[in-house]
């Protein structure tokens, strides 16, 4: 790949014209104003930039890396900051700028008839939603940090969530893109279509590509009917072995109305409950693990009959061992509330030295068995807290430090775990980045599990669509 050269015109002359594109009040070049878009929520990568543009339309952000293609300047595109994995902190030589997309908000068409909705990459995930409910629509795409991530950022990362069991990943909910590329050309696709069979779906080449390729910029995105009925329990069972078994029998007796399945350690719950202020078990003893279940359905009769029977099923054939159906909307969110704290309330544990891997679903229990055995055996008393999305086969093994262990020196051994856990990740034929992306953190991995014809492919289309190597350089590959 042609590297970047050094630039044609000095920092003061790239700022004034980029000044002179997005306005002066929208060119950040001081440190206290550009400090938090150089480090991510774990901050474990903390950037440099020449400064922070951020545009307010597509053909700002044109005009923009039309600039940086001409002074080869390198580009890191940010949306809400909330990725894991590195990708929207610009690296730390400071030759690059930020570009921040959270100023195109606007919502530019929402389409019933079609179940589309057109939307801007900086408006937040959690709009997203307000703005399909609104229209009496769902999109569906869940996310703990929906809130604050962008829907940009979303589909650069092909980000997962709760819902991929019934309604796929990011890539899954996306009709059309409106990107710019790397010499600033405005690739216009915002298409309603269901049925376009004209030639490649470029689309997917940017949707995934954490910013390498192109800048998304808006995003035509499906919507779904909203579904009339919603019922929701939390259930504890004995192990992995027996949540597999009642995924069976949900879909046994309901098919596609299981719209989430969650798989809860007793450890992870016990963090939530001693760490997050007004946590409580929903259940009246405790359980080896957990289940989050969710049933959604267009009817508005018969839910809750159905997912009694299931219960009463996977009770009497020894498969749960307990279990409460949420009897209100705020006990289904207090349900919820539980799972998606997991993560969060690691940190006053200690360190944590986290995974996002996925495998096939029948494997998960004999995975998480082995995982278990192999992390203990390398670090005594370290703590595996192994939860995630069980329906589709993505689980974060993440290990808590020892009790009373040095968090310095328990995260130095980062790689050596990383090691461990992706080995027998690969034994599976898994993959080491079910949602989070690849970014900087696995980028040096990539090569090793990767085939590598599809390597080349990918080296090959990065060179061929950003020849300079300005968009978000040093990130996937």
């Amino acid at each position: 790949m042609e590297k970047a050269a050094s630039r044609p015109c000095s920092t003061a002359d790239l700022i004034d014209r980029l000044k002179r594109i997005v306005g002066a009040n929208n060119v950040l070049d001081d440190a206290s104003g550009m400090e938090g878009f150089l480090r991510e929520p774990r901050d474990l990568f903390k950037g440099k930039a020449v400064c922070v543009a951020r545009p307010g339309s597509t053909r700002e952000v044109a005009a923009v890396l039309a600039l940086c293609s001409e002074t080869a300047t390198p580009v890191t595109p940010q949306g809400g900051n909330t990725g894991l994995v590195g990708g929207q902190i610009p690296a730390a030589g400071g030759e690059a700028i930020v570009l921040w997309l959270g100023r195109m908000q606007a919502l530019r068409e929402i389409d019933p008839a079609s179940n589309t909705m057109t939307v801007e990459a900086g408006m937040t995930l959690a709009r997203a939603q307000a703005e399909a409910d609104r229209a009496g629509r769902l999109f569906p795409l869940s996310l703990a940090s929906q809130g604050s991530c962008t829907i940009g950022g979303n589909l650069a990362a092909n980000a997962g969530g709760t819902g991929v069991l019934a309604y796929g990943a990011a890539r899954d909910l996306v009709n059309g893109l409106e990107v710019v590329l790397a010499d600033g050309r405005i690739l216009s696709d915002l298409s309603k279509l269901k049925k376009d069979n004209t030639g490649y779906d470029l689309k997917h080449l940017f949707i995934g590509s954490e910013g390498t390729l192109g800048i998304i910029t808006a995003a035509v995105l499906k919507l779904f009917p909203k579904p009339r009925a919603i019922e929701t329990a939390f259930i504890g069972l004995a192990s992995p072995a027996k949540a597999l078994a009642l995924l069976g029998l949900a879909r046994d007796f309901v098919g596609n109305e299981v719209t989430a399945f969650e798989l809860v350690p007793r450890i992870g719950l016990e963090f939530v409950l001693k760490h997050a202020a007004g946590a409580r078990n929903p259940l009246s003893a405790p359980h080896a693990w957990h289940v989050l279940l969710e049933l959604s359905s267009q009817s508005e009769e018969g839910l809750a009959g159905r997912l009694l029977a299931l219960l009463e099923s996977a009770a009497e054939s020894g498969v749960i061992e307990d279990a409460v159906v949420a009897a209100s909307l705020d006990q289904r969110q207090a349900f919820w509330t539980l799972r998606e704290l997991l993560s969060e309330v690691q940190r006053f544990e200690g360190g944590s030295i986290k995974h996002d891997v996925s495998v096939p679903i029948a494997d998960v229990p004999v995975f998480l068995e082995e995982i278990e055995r192999a992390v203990s055996a390398a670090m005594p008393g370290a703590r595996m807290v192994a939860f995630g999305h069980l329906g589709d086969g993505n689980i974060h093994c993440n290990v808590s430090q020892p009790i009373g262990a040095d968090r310095g020196a328990f995260l130095a051994r980062w790689d050596e775990i990383n090691a461990i856990v992706h080995a027998i990740v690969a034994a599976h034929r898994g993959s080491i980045s079910a949602e989070h992306g690849i970014g900087q953190l696995k980028r040096d991995l990539l090569p090793q599990v990767k085939d590598k014809v599809a390597m080349e492919l990918m080296r090959a289309i990065k060179h061929t669509i950003d020849p300079k190597g300005i968009l978000n350089p040093g990130k996937v590959l």
